[in-house]
């Protein structure tokens, strides 16, 4: 095989790829593997250009034993860690017995592997505290508590609350993984989104006077229909106006607001808008990025302590994209938090 097949070959390859000679030196790299290890690769000796022990052995082997075999790359593009699983191969150049060194991109597996091993985790630590406490009460009660009638009921009370608490998680990891199945299923159902919105508003009055906060609502006396899943979209602005209420603080005022825009830049048209906007504490922009990430919480204490379960958030997100919808928040410290919620009403939806 002439090098000019050789550089015609991997050129045509999806994956970086290059060839190893007899005299274990690179023959030919395409542009892809140029980019991966950089300039100068032809003419030089594989050991230079691949400095990885493992990729090393896996083409010293294959070399010496005439036989494929597969090992990782590890490296880095500036933004993130990336990780290629790579095969070796031989090959029939001119000169003699070669190799056929291939990358192909896994980061994307390794991420998803990675949130997998992170969910998991998240899981099993926020189930564990309250089974600790469970189990400690429970142990107490069939001990040195065993006919105390003041100390039962309120061991069993307390045991109430963490048993709750267990229950909403386990309400919020069956509703995410729904709403995963979902994702790619657009909903088409004309929904009136201001009935919704109203509805919340009237169901949410109790828990606003519970907690000291005046629940402001300005909202349209007529329907606004979108394409949507009416109790998916409910549960979406009862999360963000609840959340208002309970994190604002007390004392303070939640604002919810629904309008319509001919040309919302978010979704490229027409689109039904919700505001929801607290006068609480606000949130340090570092967070805000990562607000609805799964378990991911500002205050873990406080969290814990309104009832959180650290996925309220991702849940509200994932719906919305179901919906093609865009969600924003803005917030600044001491003057409170937005969030704004731009669904498409109809025409072309903007994707990604």
């Amino acid at each position: 095989m002439s090098s000019d097949v050789i550089s015609s070959l991997l050129d045509a390859l999806p994956l970086p790829a290059l060839v190893i000679g007899r005299l274990e030196r690179v023959v030919g790299a395409n542009a892809r593997a140029v980019q991966l290890l950089g300039e100068g690769l032809v003419g030089r000796h594989f050991i230079t250009a691949l400095r990885q022990p493992g990729i090393l052995d896996a083409i010293e082997t294959s070399l010496r034993t005439q036989s494929t075999r597969h090992t990782r790359y590890l490296s880095s593009d500036g933004a993130q860690d990336t990780a290629f699983s790579v095969t070796c191969s031989p090959v029939q150049t001119d000169a003699g017995q070669g190799n056929l060194v291939c990358f192909e991109d896994i980061t994307h597996l390794e991420q998803a592997r990675q949130m997998r091993r992170d969910f998991v985790a998240n899981v099993s630590h926020e189930l564990r505290s309250p089974l600790t406490s469970l189990l400690g009460f429970i142990e107490t009660l069939q001990g040195p508590a065993l006919g105390d009638t003041e100390a039962t009921e309120r061991f069993l009370k307390i045991m109430a609350g963490e048993a709750t608490r267990m229950e909403r998680l386990v309400h919020d990891l069956l509703s995410l993984s729904r709403v995963e199945e979902q994702l790619r299923v657009r909903p088409t159902d004309p929904v009136d989104l201001a009935g919704i919105v109203i509805s919340v508003t009237h169901a949410l009055n109790t828990v606003a006077s519970d907690h000291d906060v005046t629940l402001v609502s300005d909202l349209p006396k007529t329907p606004i229909i979108v394409p949507g899943d009416a109790d998916q979209l409910q549960q979406v602005i009862t999360n963000l106006v609840e959340n208002a209420i309970k994190y604002g603080g007390r004392e303070k005022s939640v604002f919810l607001s629904l309008a319509t825009t001919d040309q919302e830049p978010a979704i490229r048209g027409p689109a039904a808008v919700v505001t929801v906007r607290d006068t609480g504490p606000g949130i340090a922009h570092i967070h805000i990025p990562r607000l609805t990430e799964r378990f991911y919480r500002v205050d873990n204490h406080r969290s814990r302590e309104v009832g959180g379960t650290g996925l309220g958030l991702a849940i509200v997100k994932h719906i919305i994209d179901r919906h093609r919808g865009r969600l924003r928040i803005a917030s600044e410290v001491v003057e409170g938090s937005e969030f704004r919620v731009a669904l498409p009403k109809d025409g072309p939806v903007a994707e990604g």
